[in-house]
């Protein structure tokens, strides 16, 4: 197991030593689970109350020690700053892998191997596939003829990989994903569904994450494109011809439709689902659960269903939770007013006089 003292730790992620920077970290762990020699971090000031109980050597953090006896590393972005001393102490999840091809993998002849790959038993790889150097792919994969996989690749067990799609390099796919699934295309002649044949491809950028259960559907001509450093979670439903722009997230059970396209740095939460055929600006955040059913400009943030601007939003949602109230209000109001004419109706009239 490595160890680094507070001095370099802080050196590395370019923070600031407050205290002892000669003591040696062997380890990371939670503020509430951390022990003598490990290194936590504070980002979150709803938990600064864990400094006065922490058993941690050390604090990343952006503010002062507070009640904190131990040593801090001062930054800007202390969650960021975590992020890189996690990898410094963790194992790469490829490294951990022998450097083989099992001797139960299915390949044909025609496949290229690239150098220092790592291939699990029981994975198929069809005819004319390529696979670069260093990628590992995990146990009972499938990888359908003609796709081509880039280099330092890591592609969990279960994961299939559908017929000349393309996956960039440092590319992470998780366990049952299925990348080029049949785009959901029908063309209707009376009462009868006839299915649109989907001759088009997935293409996974770089530095792209795809989670578990997944699925990214093949274009019915051209190319679904998942941009360079997007993330999307488990159970996500890209549909064809859907363009996902540079560095954007996408939370689980999130829904995109056919020929949608996002830009870049877009934020989609948890089970958002938006219709096809519009864009979302770069920038861009949707709120959970939020139906969006047209355009987005870039920067806006919106939620609710139909999704709107995020402000207008709460109001709309704060003035719903308002409305047995008001009915009652107006319930009594109504009653009020039924008196008022009741009684005026029993009055005494003018020709009475």
């Amino acid at each position: 197991m490595p160890s680094y003292s507070i001095a370099e730790i802080a050196g590395i992620v370019g923070g600031e030593v407050v205290g002892d920077g000669s003591i040696e970290i062997r380890g990371v762990a939670g503020i509430k689970e951390a022990v003598t020699g490990e290194i936590t971090f504070l980002a979150n000031p709803k938990y600064e109350s864990y400094l006065v109980s922490t058993n941690a050597s050390a604090v990343i953090t952006a503010g002062g020690n507070g009640s904190f006896s131990g040593v801090i590393i001062s930054i800007d972005n202390p969650y960021l700053a975590f992020l890189k001393v996690v990898r410094l102490f963790a194992e790469s999840p490829i490294e951990k892998y022998s450097r083989e091809v099992h001797p139960t993998a299915i390949i044909a002849d025609s496949v290229k191997l690239g150098k220092e790959i790592s291939i699990g038993a029981y994975v198929v790889l069809e005819e004319n596939v390529s696979i670069g150097d260093r990628t590992t792919i995990l146990p009972l994969a499938c990888v359908n003829e003609g796709v081509k996989i880039g280099s330092d690749c890591l592609i969990y067990p279960h994961v299939t990989i559908r017929e000349k799609c393309e996956v960039g390099n440092m590319v992470i796919i998780h366990s049952g994903a299925v990348i080029g699934s049949d785009g959901f295309g029908y063309a209707r002649d009376g009462e009868e569904h006839h299915k649109i044949p989907q001759i088009g491809i997935v293409k996974i950028e770089e530095n792209v994450e795809i989670g578990a259960n997944t699925t990214i559907d093949r274009a019915t001509m051209g190319v679904t494109l998942i941009g360079r450093g997007s993330k999307l979670d488990n159970l996500v439903q890209i549909a064809h011809n859907v363009v996902i722009g540079e560095n954007s997230v996408v939370a689980a059970q999130v829904g995109v439709s056919g020929s949608t396209e996002l830009g870049k740095n877009v934020v989609l939460a948890g089970q958002a689902g938006l219709v096809g055929h519009i864009k979302i600006g770069d920038g861009a955040r949707v709120g959970a659960q939020g139906g969006v059913t047209k355009s987005i400009p870039a920067g806006t943030s919106v939620s609710g269903y139909p999704a709107r601007e995020h402000s207008f939003a709460r109001k709309i949602c704060a003035a719903t939770a308002r409305l047995p109230d008001l009915l009652k209000e107006f319930r009594n109001l109504q009653n009020r007013l039924d008196a008022l004419e009741k009684g005026k109706g029993s009055g005494p009239s003018a020709e009475d006089d």
